[in-house]
């Protein structure tokens, strides 16, 4: 089963991640939380990672119209991105809102929620290709 969209950049992993997040805030998205990964790892295990984030990114309106539609699906929530570093590259890569709409179950309105999402969330990967 496919659950992300993304996208690979020929850029170094600092500018991907200012180019990731602008895309995302083109998009109505912010970032409301960070998580690195490869720091984590280091700090608590000892072990070595390329640069590796995952972004809690949120567009708040399709936010408020999902937890209207249902309250639970705060359990979903935000749209995680990953930007990660893979060799000379750097991978892009964010959940697939549909999928969430699949394990929360169909009705109440959020499979219209996702559909936006995932056409906001791949604007903002399909900019990135054009940078």
């Amino acid at each position: 089963m496919d659950y992300g969209l993304g996208v690979r950049l020929d850029r170094p992993f600092p500018q991907a991640v200012e180019a990731v997040t602008a895309a995302l805030k083109e998009q109505g998205f912010g970032v409301l939380t960070t998580i690195d990964v490869r720091a984590v790892l280091r700090e608590k295990l000892g072990e070595e990672l390329e640069d590796y984030l995952i972004l809690g990114a949120c567009n708040p309106s399709l936010a408020h119209r999902a937890l209207r539609a249902d309250p639970r699906i705060g359990l979903l929530l935000p749209c995680n991105v990953v930007v990660r570093a893979d060799g000379g590259t750097t991978v892009v890569e964010a959940v697939d809102p549909q999928t969430l709409v699949t394990l929360a179950g169909p009705g109440g309105g959020l499979a219209e929620v996702a559909d936006e999402a995932a056409r906001r969330l791949g604007a903002a990967l399909d900019s990135l290709r054009g940078q």
